[in-house]
């Protein structure tokens, strides 16, 4: 069981409260978190990852286990606590200014 939590846009418009779980099969990557993510929630499915490109919206960023994994391959393995469900992967909406 993975859990994934959004960020309150997200979770507002695929109408969850809190973190989401989902049932991922093997290999546990980015890609096949996602895929299980827009199949199981279709109107997220354009938000998080573009239509024809599938990769990441510019203001997304996603992290898991304190490390930023925005940049890394979509297909690389994800941390082994996220896999079995100890830690919740996090899709974060990035804050511009400073």
């Amino acid at each position: 069981m993975i859990r994934v939590e959004l960020p309150a846009h997200l979770r507002t418009l695929a109408g969850v409260k809190g973190e989401v779980t989902l049932e991922v099969a093997e290999p546990v990557t980015l890609r096949s978190v996602l895929d299980v993510l827009e199949a199981s929630y279709p109107m997220l499915q354009g938000t998080i990852r573009d239509h024809g490109t599938l990769k990441r919206r510019s203001f997304l960023r996603f992290f898991a286990c304190e490390e930023d994994l925005s940049h890394e391959s979509p297909d690389a393995l994800l941390p082994e606590a996220v896999a079995n469900g100890k830690e919740p992967l996090l899709v974060i909406g990035a804050i511009a200014g400073g």
